[in-house]
């Protein structure tokens, strides 16, 4: 599936582990910046993932890339999320026991991109049922919901979330998904009364008022122009 490597020093190192000048700030930049270069934004350090954020699409997440990493050795393929995931997963059957991913990263790095590609990997790859199909479609349909309540347009993102989101996803001994919840916190309040220059408010208020219904709008004692209110067009 995947084409004839390229060259080290057109790419880069894919493992900064592996990197002669590993306590270079300079080399470690200068790698990722070949990579990136190159749409190679996964670098692993060990078994930690480092990921650029393109900001652009790529054909990395289609349903072949995710059988191509179902069950496979963690090294054996380029670095990917998927990779990441996967191994996550077999060791949480392995060593019976709890694991988990942590995502950090500044304002627009991809975080929720990145819990997103998770949970797709884990809806296809994941032993499915009736009640797998259920939790996977609940958390894959909290996204929007929660994104509207809580993501605003920033200087740095268009959709850069204003909380933080503890995901819990449960499985029974046989590795099949039977329940999860999501706890969110540290909402950014404030926003709701005052944005920064060049910002935006909570999606929510202008799918509402832009994308309400009449019928609604008129009992809310709203009307469908976002600029009659001052919370949402302040500049």
């Amino acid at each position: 599936f995947f084409a004839k490597p390229l060259p080290e020093d057109r790419v880069g190192i894919q493992d900064f582990v592996l990197l002669d000048a590993h306590n270079s700030e300079t080399a470690f930049l200068d790698n990722l910046k070949k990579r990136f270069t190159e749409d190679l934004i996964y670098t692993y350090i060990g078994t930690l993932l480092i990921s650029v954020n393109p900001y652009k699409e790529l054909d990395i997440y289609t349903k072949k890339q995710m059988d191509l990493y179902m069950g496979v050795n963690f090294f054996e393929l380029p670095p990917h999320i998927y990779a990441l995931a996967d191994n996550v997963y077999h060791t949480m059957l392995s060593e019976a026991n709890n694991n988990f991913i942590l995502i950090s990263g500044e304002s627009g790095a991809g975080k929720t991109e990145a819990s997103k590609k998770i949970l797709q990997y884990y809806a296809v790859s994941c032993p499915s049922s009736t009640l797998m199909d259920t939790v996977r479609d609940r958390m894959l349909m909290s996204n929007p919901v929660l994104e509207a309540f809580g993501n605003a347009k920033t200087m740095k993102n268009d959709n850069s979330s204003r909380f933080g989101k503890y995901m819990d996803i449960q499985f029974d001994c046989q590795g099949d998904a039977v329940g999860g919840h999501i706890l969110s916190y540290l909402l950014e309040k404030s926003r709701v009364v005052h944005q920064n220059h060049g910002e935006r408010n909570f999606h929510i208020f202008y799918q509402l008022v832009e994308g309400g219904e009449e019928d609604l709008l008129r009992h809310l004692g709203l009307e469908k122009d976002t600029k009659r209110y001052s919370y949402l067009v302040q500049v």
